[in-house]
């Protein structure tokens, strides 16, 4: 068999020079007494080394474009979630409405609602309409004030109360 530096076994393995002494140092491999190590005690120690392939296939590289066409794409796919989410919210919300609006009750036909309200006459556009006061038939039209409800007489204030320390430092008020 074919003997093999400890730089050509590292080379043809793809391993470390130190990892091949370290091997030599604990007694799993073994050297010749020309200080090179035999292949078939490489293959028993390491197992087969990988053949190379000779076949060059194109090696692809992600360009920075590439790279940005990938984040454009996911940032489109999450726009389109965030869209549907807002259409599915949005019909969602319509539903409710239409729901809340059959749960309203129609207007009755003796109420009237605020656009069929008659306005108050105004003054400045009919001069000719007077208030005549009415009389209900209880009290006569010369009677101006009710007899029953007393006339408030008139109360003075009380003086705003003042504070234990405001008494001595505060003139009198």
């Amino acid at each position: 068999m074919r003997n093999l530096s400890v730089i050509e076994l590292s080379k043809l393995y793809g391993i470390n020079r130190q990892t091949i002494y370290n091997h030599i140092n604990k007694g799993m491999l073994s050297k010749n007494s020309d200080n090179k190590i035999d292949l078939a005690e490489a293959i028993r120690v390491f197992g087969e080394p990988k053949k190379k392939q000779d076949v060059k296939e194109p090696v692809k590289v992600d360009s920075p474009i590439s790279a940005e066409v990938l984040l454009l794409r996911q940032q489109i796919d999450m726009l389109k979630n965030q869209i549907e989410d807002a259409k599915d919210r949005e019909s969602f919300y319509q539903n409710q409405i239409e729901t809340m609006q059959r749960l309203l009750e129609a207007p009755k036909a003796n109420m009237t609602t605020f656009t069929d309200q008659k306005s108050e006459p105004d003054i400045a556009t009919e001069p000719q309409l007077e208030l005549e006061p009415k009389h209900d038939g209880l009290t006569t039209p010369d009677q101006k004030e009710n007899p029953r409800i007393p006339v408030p007489e008139h109360v003075e204030e009380e003086p705003k109360k003042r504070g234990f320390l405001s008494r001595f430092f505060l003139p009198n008020g």
